[in-house]
């Protein structure tokens, strides 16, 4: 995972230029992983940080499928906030089938084919999935098992769409060349479900089935307001602690003076 930040049309370029570079390096024809992916560059969400709204981002995310598309010849699915069909606001549905099943549906069924460009996929590059989304937590727990039946059992219970935490998505995942197995998730909302509950719930599950957490793993970036919540929670601390944080005090734009 890349993340950058920048001005909106700085941003928009470097996305493109990104496009365009694993478009060179990487062959979906070639590539094998245990992970999902539709394209060499999957996914390409925009994300509001300060001054932009999500609308304002949708169209970033507009203005560069249609450069995708021209520039570079890469066909392209929104997803998200700047989805152009219901049935493809969560990732999970414009992804179903990969690179290997949805090259050839494009074919043969409208429904599947991209937003922009197309319909055929690109020979080697796929498509680009291009959104616009809240800040969202990539994060990983390895169990301390091969047994992927474990992880997927715990996956299942875990995620949103099989009754568990909210705005959670999660997959059950082999680390063959580790020996280990791996809950890989999707945090899309961690004001409502933090990190920290999720290592508990993941702990509290796996331990019913004689299994310890090897390790957890943040993917990209982790905003500070997470870290404050687990922080808290932790020691019991009010949630306006974070009012108390030197760096945040320090901040520029904050009101806040320096005495206790």
């Amino acid at each position: 995972m890349i993340t950058f930040a920048g001005s909106p049309a700085c941003v928009l370029e470097a996305a493109v230029r990104a496009a365009a570079k694993a478009a060179s390096l990487i062959d979906l024809t070639r590539h094998r992983g245990v992970h999902p992916r539709l394209g060499a560059l999957d996914v390409l969400p925009f994300v509001p940080l300060a001054g932009l709204t999500l609308a304002d981002c949708a169209e970033l995310a507009h203005q560069a499928g249609e450069r995708i598309w021209n520039e570079l010849g890469i066909p392209v699915y929104y997803y998200q906030a700047a989805a152009l069909q219901p049935g493809r606001v969560n990732l999970e549905d414009v992804r179903r089938t990969q690179f290997e099943g949805l090259r050839e549906a494009v074919l043969i069924d409208e429904s599947r084919a991209p937003d922009v460009g197309g319909p055929a996929l690109h020979p080697t590059a796929g498509a680009v999935i291009v959104g616009a989304r809240k800040i969202l937590i990539a994060y990983n727990i390895n169990l301390k098992s091969s047994d992927l039946t474990i992880a997927k059992q715990i996956a299942r219970a875990i995620r949103t769409s099989s009754g568990g935490l909210p705005c959670l998505k999660a997959l059950g995942l082999p680390l063959a060349s580790r020996g280990l197995v791996q809950i890989s998730m999707n945090l899309t909302d961690f004001e409502v479900t933090p990190p920290h509950i999720v290592f508990a719930e993941v702990e509290r599950l796996a331990a019913q089935h004689g299994v310890v957490i090897e390790e957890s793993e943040l993917i990209g970036l982790l905003p500070r307001k997470a870290m404050e919540l687990a922080f808290c929670q932790l020691l019991k601390l009010p949630p306006e602690t974070p009012a108390q944080v030197i760096e945040n005090r320090l901040e520029p734009g904050s009101q806040a003076d320096l005495r206790p």
